[in-house]
This record gives structure tokens, sequence and C-alpha cells, in this order.
């Protein structure tokens, strides 16, 4: 069994470290490096976002911002929490963070991952169900495939149910009305190679 890691000891560690690692209820794993697809995709759109943010209530995060999905915790509980870091997190009005780090955000509004082949079943499974479930404040949750022009957007509706739509094609584009942003996939993928990417191996759990 691997060893099984606190929520302040996760922080302790992430923090200090020059990696970024992830937490999932006890266990941190190292997250893998980037390929070249996956980086232009992700700068297309902090570009696009970050230019249509300006003078609004909303604000993008890239990278180093970690989102906290997680139960209010009962006595003696400390591991039950996904800790994760988004390719991009849009947070509207005044972030709500963790601590004094303010590194953690507690409300997001908007989430997009772009989709690489060792992450994208937990992209699509357990971290979208913990977002679901423990982040009231995300309206919507968009996956960027790397390998075709294709953007799927999950919006959460007024019921509390989710409402799907794919969008594929350079000529598409995807409407984000909780934060009033439109993006364009000619713009996502501008210089973007859409040959098939090489997968990589998927993190490893950190034994210390």
């Amino acid at each position: 069994m691997s060893q099984q890691y606190t929520v302040e000891q996760y922080l302790a560690i992430d923090r200090g470290s020059e990696d970024r690692h992830w937490y999932l209820d006890g266990e941190i794993y190292a997250m893998s490096g980037e390929s070249g697809e996956h980086g232009d995709i992700t700068v297309n759109c902090v570009v696009s976002l970050g230019s249509q943010l300006k003078g609004k209530p909303c604000r993008a995060r890239s990278k180093d911002t970690k989102v906290r999905s997680g139960p209010t915790l009962k006595a003696g509980e400390t591991t039950r929490f996904l800790f994760s870091y988004p390719d991009i997190v849009v947070a509207c009005g005044e972030p709500k963070y963790l601590d004094a780090h303010t590194d953690v955000i507690l409300n997001p509004t908007a989430i997009v991952e772009v989709l690489s082949p060792s992450t994208e079943a937990f992209d699509r499974g357990e971290k979208f169900n913990r977002y679901q479930t423990w982040n009231p404040t995300l309206t919507d949750y968009l996956l960027v495939s790397q390998d075709s022009p294709q953007v799927e957007h999950f919006v959460r509706q007024k019921d509390g149910t989710w409402c799907y739509s794919r969008h594929t094609g350079l000529d598409s584009k995807v409407v984000i009305a909780s934060i009033g942003c439109t993006l364009k996939l000619a713009e996502i993928y501008d210089r973007v190679s859409l040959e098939e990417s090489q997968g990589k191996p998927d993190p490893e759990t950190i034994d210390e």
C-alpha cells in the first residue's frame, strides 16, 4: 500500500518542490511534462481568455494555481481531498483562497483541461466527478483535444444537471456564457500540428 499523506503534508511537499504534484485521498502524484501541442493549445486559450476578460470581474490563471475539491472534514479526517492543477481556471469575483499562500482556489467558475493520453481518463472521470460534487461555483468544464480540432463543453444547469455539447472543426466556436467569453477553435489550434501526439507514461506516486 502506498504511503498516505495528510493535506498538510501534501501542501508542504508541493510548495517546497520545483515540480508540481496533485493529490487524491492521501496519495501524491508527480505531474508529467507536456507535449508541444499541449503547451501551444494551453497558451492559445490563455491568450484568448485573458484578452476577453480585461475589465471584467473574472480572471484566468494557468499552470501554477491549484483547485481544492473535497467535503467538510470530520474529526480526525485529513486526507479526503483532490488538489488538482487545471490547465486553466477562471474565477469570478474576488478569488477565495485556501490560505495566505494564495495558490489554492476555492471558487472556480470555469476550468479548461487540454487532454493528454496519460490523464484523459482521469479528466473525464474521477476528476470531473469531484469537481461536480465539491465545487458548487463551477459552471463550465471544457475538455480540449490536442489531436484534432475538438472541444467538449459541460455546462451546469440551474437544477444541478450538466448539459453537454461537442464542437469540432476549425470554423467552430465555444460560447462560455458564465464568463462572457468565446473560444474560437481556429485560435485555439493556431500553429498546432494536429497529427496524433505520442502518449506519455502515467504519473508516478511519490515514495518517500
